[in-house]
């Protein structure tokens, strides 16, 4: 899906997760069936950043793999504010900031930008009513990470 609307860096990631799964599992790879997908990736990204995005791939849990796929692709009938209201990103951005993580570090665990992340923490404070970090580790923190 990735690769069909040329989010090539995506692509290039969930195409290296999986080639290192299979290997780790010792499946065949049947390396036809994802050529054109690789390719197309190659050709949208310079040589240098699908090099990253697949050491990104390959660093990738299967169980993180999976909540990269589907984060933000589910049903959005989501009240406005509240805990419920929270995006699977959003909740991912707040526990990691209770983790103490900086935007660039919440980022690079994320694959967001850091302004992306800084976006994400003012949803969160708004949505939550709260006005800092402190405020929000101590809700993440409440209700058990």
């Amino acid at each position: 899906m990735a690769a069909g609307q040329e989010s090539w860096a995506e692509a290039t990631r969930f195409l290296a997760a999986t080639a290192r799964r299979r290997e780790a599992l010792g499946y065949r790879h049947d390396r036809a069936l994802v050529a054109p997908a690789e390719a197309a990736a190659r050709a949208g990204l310079a040589d240098e950043a699908f090099e990253t995005a697949w050491a990104e791939g390959e660093a990738l849990t299967i169980e993180a793999a999976v909540t990269y796929a589907s984060r933000a692709r589910g049903e959005r009938k989501r009240p406005s504010s509240g805990w419920a209201s929270l995006t699977p990103t959003e909740l991912d951005v707040a526990r990691l900031a209770a983790e103490g993580l900086s935007n660039a570090e919440i980022g690079a665990k994320l694959f967001i930008a850091p302004g992306t992340a800084k976006v994400h923490l003012h949803h969160l404070y708004v949505k939550l009513n709260l006005a800092n970090r402190a405020q929000l580790t101590a809700e993440v923190t409440r209700r058990g990470g």
